[in-house]
């Protein structure tokens, strides 16, 4: 598509017009088309910063629709949609009353949409196909094996009570780690106080008395020498730096599964990413195959909704595991992920066919011990904060009093 400006009289006063058109006789037609006035002249113009702005304004746009919608009013509004449903009203109606209840703009808009497709003819996980980067791949699962099935309360209510384990786990983690995160700033921010506010209150005592620092007092006065004339650049240097690390891990596949490989060695952290993950991955897995969606089709939306790069790629062998005809205990265990007793309790209900009740029991383990993980996050990074207080009381003590005591023998001299 090229641009062209095209010069033309209007009730005496010339104008000019840029349109889009593939060449010059293209665009003379389409103008004369439009019955704008007089045509003057015309040549090929460069692409109009309108133009430019507008298709970054739409690619802004793509990348805002492509976060995923909060779980929280998404499974009211599904918890809504199946009351309604088991209770036999169309789904047109229950999709308007969900969206006159949804109070989330995005959401609405969401709804709003899959209505207007569903009265055009179109089942409703066709219609949430379009948004399957916002709701997940799970929805559109669910959906569709209710639509398969003609159980679509049902399914809808399940998904419900899957998004609801997640969100549950999430909040879990957020509550547990509050404390320690809230510890940290407020050290951070004490530690900046004293060392811009206080530590130059005694550079200038140390240095009238010609006194001989010792090293926790230079340390002090160094790192307030950088934070005062360098901290700025410090500051504009992590920030730089974690924009190009947040890039590298978008853009680059291989930086992605490294960093979520390291990650899950990193203290508490990576034991909390590893239980979360696989607790999801198991508990996902166990409700869509006792929903009756094939195994290949479970395993494959469970491990989908696995945020960690490098445990989704384990994972994802399982798949390929039965696909060359192995069973489902020898997939899990090619993995090198699930201990051996996760191992045999899968080996034992594939073979006596209670695999759900078996991956129920899984599923189980899991949430208890990610429960008991995140119950005592606090407990187990309190030594650390401890350690880290002491730390900074300590160097402060040294920094200011140890000088103080040179001070002290110099004045009684």
């Amino acid at each position: 598509m090229k641009y062209f400006e095209i010069e033309y009289i209007k009730n005496g006063v010339k104008n000019t017009i840029i349109l889009p058109y593939s060449n010059k006789l293209e665009a003379i037609q389409g103008f004369k088309s439009k019955t704008l006035g007089v045509f003057l002249n015309i040549h090929e113009t460069p692409e109009p910063i309108s133009v430019k702005l507008g298709r970054l304004k739409d690619k802004i746009k793509d990348k805002l629709r492509a976060k995923k919608v909060p779980l929280e009013p998404y499974i009211a509004s599904l918890r809504q949609v199946s009351t309604m449903l088991n209770a036999g009203l169309p789904i047109t109606t229950c999709l308007e009353d969900a969206i006159q209840t949804t109070e989330h703009k995005r959401l609405n808009s969401i709804y709003t949409i899959v209505l207007r497709e569903v009265e055009s003819g179109l089942n409703l996980s066709s219609a949430f196909k379009e948004f399957e980067d916002e709701v997940g791949a799970i929805s559109i699962a669910m959906l569709d094996l209710g639509e398969k099935t003609g159980t679509l309360d049902e399914s809808i209510d399940k998904l419900a009570d899957i998004l609801q384990e997640v969100y549950d786990n999430r909040m879990k983690l957020k509550k547990a780690t509050r404390y320690p995160t809230v510890v940290i700033f407020v050290m951070i921010v004490a530690f900046s106080f004293v060392i811009t506010l206080v530590v130059p209150q005694f550079q200038s005592m140390f240095a009238e008395y010609n006194t001989k620092l010792p090293f926790p007092t230079i340390l002090l006065l160094w790192i307030e020498h950088a934070i005062v004339n360098y901290g700025l650049f410090v500051l504009v240097g992590a920030v730089a730096i974690s924009m190009v690390l947040s890039m590298a891990y978008k853009r680059s596949q291989k930086f992605k599964l490294n960093f979520d490989r390291y990650m899950l060695k990193v203290y508490i952290v990576g034991k909390v990413i590893y239980l979360s993950m696989i607790g999801r991955f198991i508990y996902v897995f166990d409700r869509l195959s006792a929903s009756g969606i094939p195994m290949i089709d479970a395993l494959g939306t469970a491990i989908d909704i696995v945020e960690n790069s490098y445990l989704r790629q384990r994972l994802s062998g399982i798949i390929e595991a039965i696909e060359e005809g192995k069973s489902l205990k020898e997939g899990f265990e090619d993995t090198k992920q699930f201990e051996s007793m996760i191992i045999q309790m899968i080996s034992a209900g594939e073979s006596s066919g209670s695999l759900s009740k078996m991956l129920n029991k899984i599923s189980d383990i899991f949430r208890k011990k990610y429960s008991y993980l995140v119950d005592n996050v606090s407990t187990m990074i309190e030594p650390l904060l401890i350690a880290a207080i002491a730390g900074f009381v300590l160097l402060l003590a040294l920094g200011i009093f140890l000088p103080m005591w040179s001070i002290a023998e110099a004045v009684g001299n």
